[in-house]
């Protein structure tokens, strides 16, 4: 485990309504049979969005970080290289037959890894692009460190996750609905600072996507130095 790993269990351990990785993994065992079709149409003008983000972007290496069941695969240009990581077996192994039956030769890996410390080495990936994911993770802000160690300086590194409402009738409901966040995978009422401190989030690219701006498109340059 690296110590950047250890650094962010110490940040969070005391943070409300934090969820570790067997909540996640029971959570996405309970959802893998009905994930598709619960969740795949209204999350799909947002994958879509970001997989022409991803492949508008310069190189060809390519992570996908909470791959789940393979949903935005056949979606990716056949010149990019796709691996694709999940801390869940149950999601993965529909991925893993949705690779097979679709015949996508682009996906040259799909592994069951915790995003946090994926034990890839520095600088592999050109793009790396967390769906659905930021929400998720025990640890957010550790997961950005991480993407931020695995893709290359000058690469791409690009969010699409559901950020809670400053205001409104949504916000309120967002609120209200915090307290089921082990029950549900997700916590409703996550805010882009819950995943991006201040001073890392200026020159942000954030785009509101369909339906309704229920999720967005967040895209940075990896300035991370060697």
């Amino acid at each position: 485990m690296s110590e950047t790993y250890k650094t962010a269990q110490a940040e969070t351990r005391t943070s409300h309504g934090s969820l570790d990785a067997d909540a996640v993994r029971a959570a996405y065992r309970r959802w893998a049979g009905i994930y598709d079709a619960a969740f795949g149409a209204i999350s799909a003008p947002a994958r879509r969005a970001a997989v022409a983000a991803v492949n508008a972007a310069p190189g060809d290496a390519v992570l996908e970080v909470g791959v789940g069941t393979g949903l935005a695969l056949p979606l990716y240009q056949r010149a990019k290289r796709i691996t694709g990581i999940d801390l869940s077996a149950e999601m993965l192994d529909r991925a893993h037959a949705r690779v097979r039956r679709q015949g996508l030769s682009h996906v040259e890996q799909l592994l069951e890894l915790d995003a946090e410390d994926t034990g890839f080495e520095d600088g592999r990936f050109d793009i790396a692009v967390a769906m659905f994911v930021a929400s998720v993770v025990p640890h957010p802000r550790a997961l950005a460190r991480e993407l931020r160690r695995v893709v290359r300086p000058g690469g791409t590194i690009l969010f699409v996750n559901h950020f809670a409402m400053e205001s409104g009738p949504v916000a309120w409901i967002e609120r209200a609905m915090a307290p089921a966040s082990r029950a549900l995978g997700w916590h409703p009422d996550f805010t882009i600072d819950r995943l991006l401190p201040p001073e890392e989030a200026q020159g942000l690219a954030v785009e509101k996507m369909r339906p309704l701006g229920l999720f967005r498109l967040v895209s940075l340059v990896n300035h991370r130095a060697d």
